[in-house]
């Protein structure tokens, strides 16, 4: 009889190797501010004050630079204006993660790019739609409203010309960069892949989050009985993803052990009540690692804060784990729901708990939600990790869960 695990199991893929890591976000400007705020439990949510809004009120994660200050760190002086924030951001935590793998020959053949975003150019399309109406005074920016414009100006700084991808999959856009990265390494058609996110925060992702009612007035409290709702946050965060043929030993974070993407196809918003989507997603990422629910060391959830989200995915880690769940935390009271970075910046986070063997606390829980037999951990304390999974639940019921291994 036909053995379809027998035949998988004859199947030999190369590994994949983390082995370069940026980030940029509210919590801090590289790994060392990161950790930092984890362990002081600092948050990078506060008031608004990139641009007017009327709804100003409201609390937003912030990258505390203004676009000059980030093209400086970015290493852009000369035409500065066709540089959206979003691309900005994307080339700081680019250039991060380029650098902390010691990774010098850019020009590579088997080097490849997959990079996420949800808003792309959104900050220059507010800033001169009107004007673009009337004139033709900034047409040369027409291009850079394109989300893959980020994408071809990180690839031109690193002189990358094989295999250029954009992803827009909403909230587990980045999270799909990594596994798309990770698939291209193991089917041998790339060695080395950077990918990552980035998104900046503007006036359409601020007002359309409110006109679905789920932003919270006082900043988000991923797993609290009293939560009441997301805040909005940008960044961007890379990764640098190498076979295990070219990944140096002594650059090597952590492996990326398994991931999966499945659809619920029940709602453009909001995810099923149950869970289905959020525990197929984690059920497949573990059947691809080749791990059992047992060996998983500690969870980074999705835990937007809002109601939905955090019952549905607390549902969803209950059936999978029953009585033996791993500690679980949320990170975004940190730094917001970066959107199309999220995946990445969590990877990130759970990458650097691997590496130094640390759980990640979350902020703003005061009571256990009573449909839930587990809390989220609150301190960032010495644990013994050998397996991370990091959940990105998407619009669309676009979900993807990526599992990371101590190496």
């Amino acid at each position: 009889m036909y053995n379809k695990s027998q035949k998988y199991k004859q199947v030999m893929y190369p590994r994949v190797y983390v082995t370069g890591i940026g980030i940029i976000s509210a919590t801090g400007n590289g790994t060392e501010e990161t950790l930092d705020s984890f362990f002081n439990l600092r948050t990078g949510i506060g008031k608004l004050s990139l641009f007017r809004s009327t709804h100003a009120g409201i609390p937003v994660a912030e990258v505390k630079y203004n676009n000059t200050i980030l093209a400086g760190h970015a290493g852009i002086y000369e035409h500065v204006n066709t540089f959206t924030r979003n691309t900005l951001l994307a080339l700081v935590a680019s250039e991060q993660a380029v650098n902390n793998s010691g990774w010098t020959d850019t020009q590579e053949k088997h080097t490849g790019m997959v990079w996420a975003t949800t808003v792309g150019g959104m900050d220059f399309n507010e800033q001169y739609y009107r004007s673009l109406l009337e004139s033709d005074q900034h047409k040369d920016i027409i291009g850079t409203l394109d989300s893959a414009d980020c994408t071809e100006k990180v690839a031109a700084r690193f002189n990358i010309r094989h295999q250029v991808t954009t992803i827009s999959t909403a909230c587990s856009s980045s999270a799909n960069a990594i596994m798309l990265g990770a698939r291209l390494i193991r089917t041998n058609r790339l060695q080395r892949v950077l990918v990552g996110g980035s998104d900046s925060l503007t006036r359409f992702t601020l007002n359309g989050f409110n006109a679905l009612e789920i932003l919270s007035p006082t900043g988000c409290r991923p797993f609290d009985m009293n939560r009441n709702g997301l805040t909005i946050g940008e960044g961007a965060a890379a990764l640098i993803l190498e076979s295990e043929e070219t990944a140096e030993p002594d650059r090597i974070i952590c492996e990326l052990r398994g991931y999966a993407n499945v659809n619920e196809a029940f709602h453009a918003t909001a995810s099923t009540v149950d869970g289905f989507g959020a525990l197929l997603a984690m059920e497949k990422a573990l059947e691809s690692a080749r791990l059992k629910p047992l060996e998983i060391s500690y969870i980074n959830a999705h835990g937007t804060g809002t109601e939905i989200n955090d019952l549905s995915e607390g549902r969803a880690i209950e059936k999978l784990f029953g009585n033996h769940i791993p500690p679980v935390s949320s990170t975004k009271a940190f730094t917001g729901h970066t959107l199309g970075a999220a995946g990445a910046m969590e990877a990130i986070f759970s990458a650097l708990a691997l590496k130094y063997q640390i759980l990640l606390p979350g902020l703003n829980f005061e009571a256990q939600m009573p449909e839930l037999s587990f809390k989220p951990c609150l301190k960032a304390d010495p644990y013994p990790l050998n397996h991370v999974v990091s959940n990105s639940f998407g619009f669309g019921g676009s979900n993807t869960t990526l599992i990371l291994s101590k190496a």
